[in-house]
């Protein structure tokens, strides 16, 4: 029992001294818009994102349309 509580403390200690010895610090932050730096927020392009997640909740939404258009028809015959 002791044997494995010592194993189990030095495996957690070298997890987070390597997780601390390893870790970078933040980025600085983006200058004042005011001052003709950069835009709040930094400039990370977000529009490529939102464009394919709009293709799938549209390709989500005609799929789940079609499925009951095709059940209601199925129930009519």
């Amino acid at each position: 029992m002791k044997k494995y509580t010592i194993i189990t403390l030095l495996t957690l200690a070298l997890v987070f001294v390597v997780n601390i010895a390893l870790s970078q610090g933040p980025p600085d932050p983006p200058g004042d818009p005011g001052t003709g730096g950069g835009p709040v927020g930094g400039a990370a392009p977000i529009e490529g994102g939102i464009g394919f997640l709009l293709g799938l909740a549209a390709a989500w939404g005609g799929r789940k349309a079609y499925l009951a258009f095709k059940q209601k028809n199925e129930l009519e015959e």
